[in-house]
C-alpha cells in the first residue's frame, strides 16, 4: 500500500529533503525511518491533570511496540483536559480538543495514530476527532487510580466525596476528618476508580472496538497498562498495514453494543452526549431514544459505585469489559470488527474468569433493567434524561413545587438560606447552566440538599436543570433539559411555586402550567445577554448544538455523505 506519509518523505525535490532532514534531527538514520509508516502518539499528559501523569511513561511503552512492529512513532502533545482544575468545566474544550486532534492528523505526515487518553472528556474528544481524520486509531487510557482509605474504608472518587460533603456541611464529621479525608481522598495517578465519565468512557471506547480487550480497567499504576501500551503501539501499525479506519469500526452495530454495554455498566450519564457526538461526526444514525429502548431492554449487571458498591479495581479482577460483554452476550453484535483485528465474538471465545459478586449474572442482575431514563415533556420536548440506579425510588413518581435558582451564582448564594422555602417535596431548579448559558455545560446539575433539608434527615430531592453532573454522584436528578433556557427552552419560563410533574415509568417530565400562561410569560422572555464577547467562549456558545444532538458544533459534523468522505487535499507544504 501506498503511506500517506510518502507524499512528505518520498519525494528526491527540496521538499522530500526537507521533511526528512525534519526525522534526521532526531538522531535517526534514514534506514530506520526509510518507507516505514508513521504513527503519531497524541498524548494528553500535563501536570495540570493528575488523571493523565501517568501517560509519559505509557507513551515510550507505545514506541516500543510501534517501533518493534517496523513504524515510526512521532509524540505530540495535545490540550489535557482535567476535570478537577479547569473552569467552568472541562466540556467547554471537548470540541477544542477534537479539533485539535483532527486537524493535526491533517495536517502532518501521519499514517496512523495511538490516542492517550484519560480524564473524562478526552476519551469523546480524541475518537471525535479521530472520526473526522479517519486515520488508522487505537486508544489507550492512563486507567484508574488506587484507592485511598479513612478510618479503614475504601474512598470511591467523587461518590464517597460527595457523601461526605453533605457530613461535614452537617457537622456530623469535623474539621479533623475533613482534612484526614482531602489527604487520603488521591493517593495515586488516574482516573476516578467509580464509575464516572472517564472510566464509563473507555469502556465504551473498548465496546466499540477502538481499544484492546480487557485493557480500559487496568489500573494506572499497575505494569499490566504498559503492556497494554505497547500492545498497542503494534497494532497502531498493523492497521496502517491493512487501512483499518475507524469509521470501518466505528459502525451503527458497534453503537449498540456500546449501548448494551453501557445500559448494563450504570454509566455516567456524560456518556450520552458524548456517544451522540462521536457518531455524529460519521453519520452513523444515533439519538437519545436509542438509550432508552437499549435501557428498557438490558439489565444493568455492574455492581460498582455509584450504582453499586465496589471499585474499578474489583471490575478488573472480576473479568473487566469482556467478561462482562460474555453475560451480554446473545445481545451483542459479535460480527462487529475491533482494532484487536478480532471481531467482537472472537474476543469474548477466550473468557475464562467472571466473578459474579461484580459482575452479576444474566439470570440474577443487579437492576433489571438499564441504567438510564430518558424523559419527554413540555418541560423537554428534545429529552432530559435520569439516572434510575441512582435515583431515590420513591420519588421517581412525584409532583412538587418549583423552587427557581436563576443561574449557578444564584444557587450558591440561596442552597443554604435557613429562609429558602424548601421541604422535601420540592422541586429545584438550576436554568441558565447549559451549553449556551454558561457556556459549556459545566457538571452543576447535581444540586446540593439544602442544609435545612439534611439537617432534618433528607438526603435526596428532586432536581431539575439543563446541566450536566459528574458521574460519580447520586440522586433524583433530572439533567440535559433540551432545548436550554438560554436559547428559550421552557426551562425558562419555570416560576418559584409553579407544580413539576415527575413520572419515570412513563418517562414524562411536565410542568403543570395552563398553555395561555405560559404564552404569556414567552412574550415577557428576553435572552440573557451574553457574557463572553470575544474568542473561544463566544464561538462556543454561537455554534454548540443541544445535548439531545451531541454538544459538537454545527461546523464539524458532516451534513451528507459527500461531507463525510471529503478529505482535503495535501497542498502547500513548507
Amino acid at each position: 500500500m501506498t503511506l500517506r506519509s510518502a507524499e512528505w518523505f518520498e519525494g528526491r525535490d527540496e521538499l522530500g529533503l526537507q521533511s526528512r532532514s525534519v526525522l534526521r534531527t532526531l538522531g535517526w538514520t534514514q534506514e530506520f525511518f526509510d518507507g516505514k509508516p508513521v504513527i503519531a502518539i497524541a498524548n494528553s499528559w500535563s501536570e495540570l491533570n493528575n488523571c493523565n501523569l501517568g501517560l509519559k511513561a505509557v507513551a515510550e511503552a507505545v514506541k516500543r511496540g510501534v517501533i518493534a512492529a517496523g513504524g515510526i512513532p512521532l509524540e505530540f502533545n495535545t490540550i489535557s483536559l482535567g476535570e478537577e482544575l479547569m473552569k467552568p468545566s472541562a466540556m467547554l474544550y471537548r470540541n477544542l480538543l477534537a479539533m485539535e486532534i483532527e486537524e493535526t492528523l491533517r495536517a502532518y505526515p501521519i499514517d496512523g495514530v495511538v490516542l492517550l487518553t484519560g480524564c473524562d472528556k478526552t476519551t469523546p474528544a480524541q475518537l471525535m476527532g479521530a472520526a473526522s481524520a479517519n486515520l488508522p486509531a487505537i486508544q489507550v487510557c492512563a486507567g484508574p487510580k488506587r484507592a485511598g482509605c479513612w478510618k479503614g474504608r475504601e474512598l470511591g472518587s467523587g461518590t464517597d466525596l460527595w457523601r461526605y460533603l453533605d457530613d461535614y456541611r452537617t457537622g456530623v464529621i469535623s474539621d479533623q476528618d475533613w482534612q484526614e479525608i482531602e489527604e487520603n481522598y488521591s493517593c495515586s495517578i488516574g482516573t476516578c476508580n467509580t464509575m464516572g465519565t472517564a472510566s464509563t468512557m473507555t469502556i465504551l471506547s473498548e465496546a466499540l472496538g477502538m481499544m484492546l480487550p480487557g485493557t480500559a480497567t487496568i489500573p494506572a499504576t499497575d505494569t499490566r497498562r504498559l503492556v497494554a501500551a505497547e500492545l498497542s503501539g503494534r497494532r497502531a501499525v498493523q492497521l496502517v498495514r491493512k487501512d483499518v479506519k475507524p469509521s470501518q469500526v466505528m459502525t451503527r452495530q458497534a453503537f449498540e453494543n456500546a449501548l448494551r454495554v453501557y445500559m448494563a455498566i450504570g454509566g455516567s450519564t456524560n456518556a450520552v452526549i458524548h456517544l451522540i457526538a462521536i457518531a455524529g461526526r460519521l453519520r452513523v444514525p444515533l439519538t437519545v431514544d436509542d438509550f432508552d429502548a437499549f435501557a428498557r431492554t438490558t439489565p444493568t449487571l455492574l455492581n460498582l459505585q455509584p450504582t453499586g458498591t465496589r471499585l474499578l479495581s474489583d471490575f478488573d479482577t472480576a473479568g473487566s469489559t469482556p467478561a462482562l460483554m460474555h453475560e451480554l452476550r446473545d445481545l451483542l453484535h459479535l460480527n462487529c470488527l475491533t482494532v484487536a483485528g478480532k471481531t467482537i465474538g472472537e474476543s469474548l471465545n477466550t473468557i475464562s474468569y467472571i466473578d459474579p459478586a461484580v459482575i452479576r449474572p444474566r439470570r440474577d442482575p443487579l437492576y433489571p433493567s438499564g441504567a438510564l431514563a430518558v424523559l419527554h415533556g413540555n418541560l423537554a420536548p428534545n429529552g432530559a434524561i435520569l439516572r434510575t440506579t441512582t435515583a431515590s425510588e420513591k420519588l421517581q413518581k412525584h409532583c412538587g413545587a418549583a423552587i427557581v435558582f436563576e443561574d449557578y451564582g444564584d444557587m450558591l448564594v440561596r442552597i443554604d438560606d435557613p429562609d429558602l422555602p424548601v421541604t422535601a417535596d420540592s422541586v429545584l431548579v438550576l436554568r441558565n447552566a447549559g451549553a449556551v448559558g454558561v457556556p459549556g455545560l459545566p457538571e452543576w446539575g447535581s444540586i446540593p440538599i439544602p442544609k435545612k433539608l439534611l439537617l432534618q434527615g433528607v438526603r435526596d430531592i428532586v432536581r431539575i436543570s439543563d446541566s450536566r453532573m459528574s458521574g460519580t454522584s447520586s440522586g433524583t436528578v433530572v439533567l440535559h433539559v433540551s432545548p436550554e433556557a438560554a436559547v428559550g427552552g421552557l426551562l425558562a419560563l419555570v416560576k418559584d411555586g409553579d407544580l413539576i410533574e415527575l413520572d419515570v415509568e412513563e418517562r414524562r417530565i411536565s410542568l403543570l402550567v395552563p398553555e395561555d400562561e405560559l404564552d404569556r410569560r414567552r412574550a415577557q422572555w428576553r435572552p440573557p445577554v451574553p457574557v463572553h464577547l470575544r474568542g473561544y467562549p463566544r464561538l462556543y456558545a454561537e455554534h454548540v448544538l443541544q445535548p439531545d444532538e451531541g454538544c459538537d458544533f454545527d461546523f464539524l459534523r458532516p451534513r451528507s455523505d459527500e461531507e463525510l468522505a471529503f478529505v482535503p487535499p495535501i497542498v502547500g507544504r513548507s
